[in-house]
C-alpha cells in the first residue's frame, strides 16, 4: 500500500460517497475498475446499495449523511461527525493507495482533510468536485491542502483546478453513459394517446421542493400564454417521488393537456417524444441535450437567497451547454428574467423556426462532445485515471523508501 504495502502486493482503493446519486456514480467507477484491474484489487469505503452489488462492504449506511437541508442536518451533525472520524480513522489505519471521495463535499472532504492532517502520504482523489468555479473560487486554494488529483467532469475545469495549484484530468461527464435510454418517444406517445404531430412540451421545474414552487407556477402561465399561440399543444411532466405530490398540486388545472410521469423510464421516453422543453438549469438539461432536443431553460431563488448569493457567482451562464459553449446557445432565463412572456417567446420560436431548432440541436451535439460522447464511457475513463494515479504513487513511494533505505 502508498504508506506501507509491499510493491506487488494488490492496490488497495477505498471509495467513499456520502448519498444516492454519488452512490451510483461509486458503483460505476467499481465496475470500470473490475474491468481494468481484476479483482486483483481490493476496494474498500462507504457506499450505498449500487455499490454493494459491485461487492463492497460499507463502513456504515448512508442513512446518517444523505440528508440536506439546515432543518435536515442539525439534528444529525453530531451521527455526521462520528462517521466522519470513523472513514478517517478506518483510512489511516489501511493506508490505502487512494482515497477517493465521491461527491458530497460537506461529508467527503471533512474526511480527506483529517486524512491529509494525519498522514500527508495517503494519495487522496476527488471525484465531482463541488462547482467552486462557479461561485468562492477561493474555496479552489483550500482544497489544495488535502486534495492530490481531481477527475474533473468537466474539461474546464482541468486550466482552473491546475491554476490553483490541484492536479486534474478530464474523465468526461457520467450522464453522457445515459445517452443509450434517451428513446421511445414514439410508443410513449401512442401510449398517452398524444398524436405524433401534436406540438409536444416536456416540463421540467426541478427536483427541490424550493424549484417546483417557484418555478412551476411561471412555468404553468408560461404554458398558458405558449397556446394562444400554438394551437394543440401537450404538457408532459416527469417528476420524483420527493417533489411529486406538490407538483401534482401545483398543475391541477392545467391550462392545455398535461400527462405526469412518476416512472424513469418515461422521464427519458419524454425527451425524445417532446419537441421543445422547459426545464430548470441542472443535470436534467444535459439529459435532454442528449436527446437533440431543443430547450428553454430557467432559475428563481427566493429574494433574499439570490441577493446574499449574487455576489459570489463568477459564472456567466447557468446551463451547463451554454458553459461549455461560452455564449448562450439555449436561451436561458434566471431570477427577474424568469417570466411567462420571455419563456413563452423563447419556446414559441424553437416550435416554429426550423433553423432555430436546427442551431440549437447542433450546438447541444458539439457540447456533448466536449463532455465526452462518443469517446471511451466516462466511468471507464475514470478507472483508467485512478489506477494510473494510484501505481504512479505506488511506485514513487516505493522510490522514496529505497532512497531513503526505510
Amino acid at each position: 500500500m502508498s504508506a506501507g504495502g509491499a510493491v506487488g502486493s494488490p492496490l488497495t482503493l477505498m471509495l467513499v460517497c456520502g448519498e444516492p446519486s454519488g452512490d451510483q456514480l461509486g458503483a460505476e467507477l467499481m465496475e470500470g475498475i473490475r474491468t481494468l484491474g481484476g479483482e486483483n484489487i481490493r476496494i474498500v469505503g462507504v457506499g450505498g446499495s449500487a455499490m454493494a452489488a459491485q461487492g463492497l462492504k460499507s463502513l456504515f449506511p448512508l442513512d446518517a449523511t444523505a440528508v440536506m437541508g439546515l432543518r435536515e442536518v442539525v439534528p444529525r451533525i453530531p451521527e455526521i461527525l462520528s462517521r466522519v472520524r470513523q472513514a478517517s480513522d478506518y483510512a489511516l489505519a489501511v493506508k490505502p493507495d487512494a482515497l477517493v471521495c465521491i461527491d458530497s463535499p460537506d461529508f467527503t472532504h471533512r474526511i480527506a482533510r483529517r486524512v491529509k492532517r494525519t498522514n500527508p502520504a495517503i494519495p487522496t482523489v476527488n471525484y465531482v468536485a463541488p462547482q467552486v468555479w462557479a461561485s468562492r473560487q477561493y474555496r479552489a486554494r483550500t482544497m489544495a491542502r488535502y486534495f492530490d488529483l481531481v477527475l474533473a467532469l468537466f474539461p474546464f475545469e482541468v486550466p482552473f483546478f491546475e491554476g490553483h495549484g490541484i492536479h486534474a484530468a478530464f474523465v468526461g461527464h457520467p450522464v453522457i453513459e445515459r445517452a443509450a435510454r434517451m428513446r421511445g418517444g414514439d410508443d410513449l406517445r401512442k401510449r398517452l394517446g398524444i398524436g405524433l404531430d401534436a406540438p409536444l412540451l416536456a416540463v421540467l421545474p426541478g427536483s427541490r421542493m424550493s424549484e417546483v414552487t417557484l418555478l412551476l407556477p411561471v412555468f404553468r402561465a408560461a404554458a398558458a400564454k405558449l397556446a394562444q399561440s400554438l394551437p394543440g399543444l401537450v404538457c408532459v411532466l416527469p417528476t420524483v417521488p420527493n417533489v411529486a405530490a406538490a407538483v401534482r398540486a401545483l398543475s391541477e388545472n392545467w391550462p392545455v393537456p398535461l400527462h405526469l410521469l412518476d416512472d424513469a423510464g418515461d422521464k427519458f421516453a419524454s425527451f425524445d417524444a417532446a419537441d421543445v422543453a422547459l426545464a430548470a438549469t441542472g443535470t436534467v438539461t444535459t439529459e435532454i441535450a442528449l436527446s437533440d432536443t431543443p430547450m428553454v431553460t430557467a432559475y428563481k431563488l427566493g429574494w433574499l437567497t439570490y441577493v446574499l448569493a449574487r455576489p459570489f457567482i463568477s459564472a456567466k451562464f447557468a446551463t451547463l451547454v451554454n458553459i461549455l459553449l461560452d455564449r448562450e446557445a439555449v436561451p436561458e432565463f434566471i431570477q427577474n428574467r424568469c417570466t411567462p412572456e420571455a419563456l413563452s417567446d423563447a419556446l414559441l420560436k424553437l416550435f416554429q423556426n426550423s433553423d432555430a431548432r436546427a442551431a440549437q440541436i447542433r450546438d447541444l451535439d458539439e457540447a456533448m462532445h466536449l463532455l465526452g460522447a462518443g469517446e471511451e464511457a466516462p466511468s471507464l475513463r475514470a478507472a483508467r485515471t485512478l489506477l494510473s494515479f494510484a501505481w504512479e504513487k505506488r511506485g514513487a513511494f516505493a522510490d522514496q523508501r529505497l532512497v531513503s533505505g526505510t
